[in-house]
């Protein structure tokens, strides 16, 4: 076994992962290792949407915005106020700081950063650097970390956080090209490894992210609102969202059935004109939301219903939806194609005239939506919650940081692009604690029991969870589930990196340990008749606490100054 001593270790290398090495490297951190197991891997760099959104405090126009404002959209029953108010009054601090490295966020002659309203916000605080903006940000980030000469493992797979009395310990990492164990000493670990993509076969994480919560989980952290998923529509041939302008070009929706038949459920469903306005709607009301159940959220229902039929369900863009027609639009629904420059005659033409890039991507996976349709799903797309972490984004664990989508900071009403702010502003605080906490790597303070791994397949089990606890949850088999994955996880035996089968034992760990969780919060959920406060889950027992409010903060500059200095030790 190999040893290493460091400070601070990094896992992970996107949004989040690297803006937390970038920021403590720009603090004068010496000690620091980022740790990957693949940095071209991960939803940062391989995901996005129709034009994927980043959310801030708004920096154009006339309309009044303030950090309290955002603070009050982003924090809810559910959400805790004092994290909420964090990332309103970094939001503009990280944005700007992406755009001084080069991410091309729109901006005018002026120098505004215009913005648009997406869903759950009250202003027009979103933007978008294109389809891809988490990735240029990801390539932005590893660029200022690679010009700080961060040193960098980039085939380490991370299978146990060591902790003692004090809290974090070190690593034990796999070195996938040498095939060996290296132990890591460390003080602080910020883990970033994204969202819990492997619990559910039906998801738009790319193939490359998995995730690895279990590993904080195992460590002793709790979760919070861990039941709180967003589902929505994503294609299946390439794992993408067909939100936003994929929506309101309103294409037609289009069940097959084993025979071959085609027929257009939505109309069939809904009545024409109906059918017509929902999927303009999609655009906006993105999410799978059950207060919409009357709403554009039927949409969701009506795909999923379908496919549960056996049929497959399509999104055809060469096409109008039955009874189409401009009169047939809602006045918001004209407005916005007139505004938009978009009242051609198929879904196809209004969609290369609003967005010309979501159609080059598809094309630039072999997929020509001039000519196919795209082949949908109802998908797991974001973990609302997640690891529970405090207003630095630290857990109950001392020097175990969470960032990204891994921590539980979203609440279930989250502004869409208020994730992309999160892996900065998390990362921001989690970096600027980690170094003020004082912690010092132990050498010897290692532990030396066995590694222990489940053994089984990844697959029945990400498909048990999509039938199971879905958008329809059902509770007698999430209770069965549960049971189920306790027996599977008390057989786990001792598992050694030179094991052929090494990788998928750990990451089958990973996704029980996760699973159990989840399962234990959504249960406690659906027995509920409110959902007030946050939902803790911590070694499987879930209970409700209350959210932390805004805090009240003194804001007289001379106190802040004081304040300030002391903080900083200046």
């Amino acid at each position: 076994m190999k040893h290493l001593t460091v400070r601070t270790v990094v896992v992970g290398s996107g949004c989040a992962g690297y803006k937390a090495a970038d920021t403590l490297a720009a603090l004068g951190e010496k000690s620091l290792l980022l740790v990957t197991e693949d940095r071209l891997a991960g939803t940062s760099r391989n995901t996005g949407s129709d034009k994927q959104t980043y959310y801030k405090l708004s920096l154009a126009g006339d309309d009044g915005d303030s950090v309290g404002e955002l603070a009050r959209t982003l924090a809810g029953p559910d959400m805790h106020g004092d994290i909420a108010l964090c990332e309103a009054a970094s939001s503009a601090t990280c944005f700007l700081s992406l755009a001084a490295l080069g991410v091309h966020f729109p901006v005018n002659e002026y120098g505004e950063y215009a913005g648009y309203q997406t869903d759950h916000d009250v202003r027009k605080r979103a933007t978008s650097a294109g389809p891809l903006t988490s990735k240029y940000m990801t390539e932005a980030l590893e660029a200022s970390v690679r010009a700080r000469q961060v040193s960098m493992i980039e085939d380490g797979l991370v299978f146990r956080i060591l902790t003692d009395a004090d809290g974090v310990a070190g690593l034990d990492v796999f070195s996938r090209t040498k095939g060996e164990q290296i132990r890591i000493h460390c003080a602080n670990v910020i883990l970033c490894t994204g969202g819990p993509a492997h619990i559910y076969a039906d998801c738009v994480y790319p193939e490359s992210q998995h995730g690895m919560s279990g590993l904080a989980i195992a460590a002793g952290a709790s979760m919070m609102n861990a039941d709180c998923w967003q589902y929505g529509l994503a294609t299946t041939k390439v794992r993408w969202n067909v939100s936003g302008s994929y929506q309101q070009a309103v294409p037609r929706y289009i069940s097959v059935d084993a025979e071959g038949r085609e027929r257009e459920f939505l109309a069939d469903a809904l009545g024409e004109k109906e059918a017509i306005d929902m999927t303009f709607l999609k655009g906006y009301q993105w999410p799978f939301d059950t207060s919409r159940l009357a709403g554009s959220s039927r949409v969701d229902l009506l795909v999923k219903a379908e496919c549960d039929r056996g049929n497959r369900v399509y999104l055809d863009y060469t096409k109008n939806p039955r009874g189409y027609s401009p009169e047939m639009l809602s006045r918001e629904a004209w407005e916005y194609l007139h505004n938009c420059h978009a009242e051609q005659a198929t879904p196809i033409e209004r969609l290369a005239a609003m967005n010309a890039p979501a159609i080059d991507l598809y094309a630039s996976h072999g997929i020509d939506m001039w000519k196919e349709p795209l082949e949908i799903r109802v998908c797991a797309q974001h973990h609302n919650g997640g690891i529970a972490v405090d207003a630095d984004w630290q857990t109950d664990v001392p020097g175990l940081y969470v960032c990204g989508e891994a921590a539980g900071t979203f609440g279930y009403k989250r502004p869409g692009g208020s994730a992309l702010n999160a892996t900065q502003v998390g990362a921001l605080r989690a970096a600027g604690h980690a170094m003020r906490n004082g912690r010092q790597p132990r050498e010897h303070a290692a532990m030396d029991e066995p590694f222990l791994c489940p053994v089984g397949d990844c697959r029945l089990w990400q498909q048990r969870m999509t039938r199971a606890a879905g958008i329809e949850r059902d509770v007698p088999e999430m209770e069965k589930m549960l049971q189920d994955i306790e027996t599977a996880l008390n057989a786990a035996t001792a598992a050694d990196p030179s094991d052929a089968d090494f990788e998928q034992r750990v990451l089958l760990g990973d996704i029980l340990l996760t699973q159990h969780e989840v399962l234990s919060a959504m249960i406690l959920g659906a027995g509920e008749e409110t959902h007030e406060g946050v939902l803790v889950t911590r070694q499987g027992k879930s209970f409700r606490e209350a959210a932390r409010p805004i805090p009240d903060r003194d804001l007289w500059f001379e106190s802040v100054w004081k304040n300030y200095l002391e903080r900083e030790g200046r």
